[in-house]
């Protein structure tokens, strides 16, 4: 076990570029589907917003936190679990949220607003509690993270593909909504071909190592589905924004964790299996979990 921590995952520089620029295609097609009028929706309802931006940057790393120091996972697999619980939502929670007959003008309003903080949220609650768990934070110390660099690769590959796919949309409503039929649905595509380029040189790696990540994996991601669910249940919200929450919390960019972890620590295998398979856990949860509800009758009102 021990092992892990030590194993690098092979990913070149070609790779990464291909990795950067499918990443940026992913956030485009997101973008497009974004408005000026979303942001000022969330003007509207204060408190739906803040709730979901405390749910995914205060409330789920710091219970991530918790469950760390509860389970003490290898050095290398907390920073994987940290630096999925920093990212924002996935690109994918909208889709989610509207199959689960949630409230999807919400989804789309927290994602484009989870995603421009993101640009500062993401490292700086990596950061944090990364130095905080001592045994992670010791890898930290051999690793040349500069915060600056990683605000920057942030910012290029959410940043400028959000501002380019508004601006879009504002300048041409009819080719943006065209594009966005195209490239929303093959963002799960997309992703999983991610995962298949980062691990497609490295199978014998992640078929040894990939078990000490399923029970880790899939419990977090129960985690972060909880924490939306009972925050929104908590200042008593409507059950349909209760589910939008809890798939907002659960469903993380870790495609973007991804490309944080090769182009900064070099594929450390611990987290880089658990992004990895977090990546396609959180797909197959977020549709189970979107088909239940949808098919659920009762509806909950507060």
């Amino acid at each position: 076990m021990q092992q892990l921590d030590n194993v690098q995952i092979n990913f070149d520089t070609n790779a990464l570029w291909v990795l950067n620029v499918a990443l940026a295609l992913v956030m485009f097609g997101v973008a497009l589907g974004i408005s000026l009028n979303d942001f000022k929706n969330l003007i509207k309802q204060p408190k739906l917003v803040l709730l979901g931006i405390v749910s995914q940057f205060v409330v789920l790393p710091f219970v991530t936190f918790l469950f760390i120091l509860l389970i003490k996972p290898q050095p290398s697999i907390a920073l994987g679990m940290m630096m999925v619980a920093a990212c924002p939502g996935g690109n994918v929670s909208n889709f989610m949220t509207s199959l689960a007959k949630g409230n999807t003008a919400l989804s789309v309003s927290l994602t484009a607003f989870a995603t421009f903080l993101a640009m500062v949220m993401t490292p700086f609650n990596f950061q944090l509690y990364g130095n905080l768990y001592q045994p992670s934070a010791q890898i930290l110390k051999t690793v040349q993270l500069e915060p600056f660099e990683l605000v920057k690769l942030v910012v290029l590959i959410l940043g400028i593909p959000l501002v380019l796919g508004m601006l879009l949309r504002f300048k041409n409503n009819v080719l943006a909504d065209k594009l966005s039929k195209v490239l929303k649905p093959l963002s799960i595509v997309i992703f999983i071909a991610i995962v298949i380029l980062a691990f497609s040189k490295n199978l014998e790696i992640f078929n040894n190592y990939i078990h000490h990540v399923l029970f880790i994996g899939i419990s977090h991601n129960i985690l972060a589905i909880l924490v939306g669910f009972l925050v929104a249940r908590l200042f008593k919200l409507s059950f349909k924004n209760q589910k939008t929450l809890a798939i907002e919390t659960g469903i993380q960019n870790s495609g973007l964790g991804l490309l944080l972890i090769f182009t900064f620590f070099d594929g450390i295998g611990g987290m880089a299996i658990l992004a990895a398979f977090w990546g396609i856990w959180h797909i197959v949860s977020g549709l189970l979990l979107a088909w239940f509800w949808s098919h659920k009758k009762r509806s909950l009102a507060y």
